[in-house]
C-alpha cells in the first residue's frame, strides 16, 4: 500500500474516529424521560482512493422502554403510532445489542479506535443514544462519549444551509420531504450529504493535507 493510500484510509481521516450516522426518531425531547421510537443507522467505508461511502444499514421500530412519556405533538409531528403492532418494534435493548455488533465489526476491521456519531444536530441524537445506552446497561459503548459529527453544522459553513433538505439540495442531493422524519430515510440522506461533504472538501484538495497545502491555505491572523 502507498502512503498515499495509507493517508486516506478511514482511520486516518478521522483520528482513529469510526462514523457511524443515525437518526432517532422520538416521543419528545427529553431524552431520560422520552421514548425512543425509531432508530436508523448506517456505516461508511472509504476506498482506496480516499472516497466516502454508505456500507451496511441497520434500520428499527422501538417499543417504548417501561415508564416513558409519549408526547402528543411529537407523535403527530413523526407520525408515528407507538402501540401499532404491525410496526415490529423490537426493545431498545436488542436495537443497541445488534448497532454495537456492526459498529465494532467495523472499527475492528478499519482499525479505528472508537465510534463517533454522525448526525443532523446530533446534539439531540447522541443524547437519546446514550440514555438509551445507559438504560439498558449494556457495558462496552463503542461510542464517544461526547464528540459528534453534526452536519447542520457542516452544512452551515460549506453551502449556508442548516436545515436537512435545504443542505441536501443546496449541495445537489435530492430530497423528498413525504418520506422526512422517518429514521430510516433521514439517516440515508444525513448519510449522503456527509459522504458529499467530505468528499467535495477532497475534490477542492483540502485532503490530504500536505506542507505544501498548509502554507499556501495559511491565512494571517489579524490581532
Amino acid at each position: 500500500m502507498s502512503i498515499t493510500q495509507e493517508f486516506n484510509l478511514l482511520r486516518k481521516r478521522f483520528r482513529t474516529f469510526y462514523p457511524v450516522v443515525i437518526d432517532i426518531e422520538t416521543a419528545g425531547f427529553n431524552p431520560l424521560t422520552d421514548a425512543v421510537l425509531e432508530i436508523a443507522v448506517i456505516t461508511l467505508q472509504m476506498d482506496k482512493l480516499g472516497w466516502l461511502h454508505k456500507e451496511k444499514t441497520l434500520h428499527f421500530h422501538i417499543q417504548p422502554f417501561e415508564g416513558s412519556n409519549i408526547n402528543s405533538e411529537s407523535i403527530a409531528f413523526n407520525k408515528i403510532d407507538p402501540f401499532n403492532p404491525l410496526r415490529g418494534a423490537i426493545s431498545e435493548k436488542k436495537a443497541i445489542e445488534s448497532i454495537f455488533k456492526i459498529v465494532n465489526q467495523g472499527i475492528q476491521l478499519q482499525g479505528c479506535s472508537r465510534g463517533i456519531v454522525v448526525a443532523h444536530n446530533a446534539h439531540f441524537d447522541h443524547n437519546f443514544l446514550m440514555a438509551a445506552i445507559h438504560r439498558v446497561n449494556i457495558q462496552k459503548n463503542p461510542f464517544h462519549p461526547f464528540a459528534t459529527f453534526d452536519t447542520a453544522a457542516l452544512s452551515g459553513l460549506v453551502v449556508g444551509q442548516t436545515v436537512l433538505a435545504k443542505a441536501c439540495k443546496a449541495i445537489g442531493l435530492s430530497f423528498d420531504n413525504n418520506q422526512a422524519h422517518s429514521a430510516l430515510y433521514d439517516t440515508l440522506q444525513t448519510a449522503n450529504l456527509f459522504c458529499e461533504l467530505v468528499n467535495r472538501w477532497k475534490r477542492l484538495g483540502g485532503w490530504p493535507i500536505s506542507e505544501h497545502k498548509k502554507n499556501k491555505l495559511q491565512c494571517p491572523i489579524k490581532t
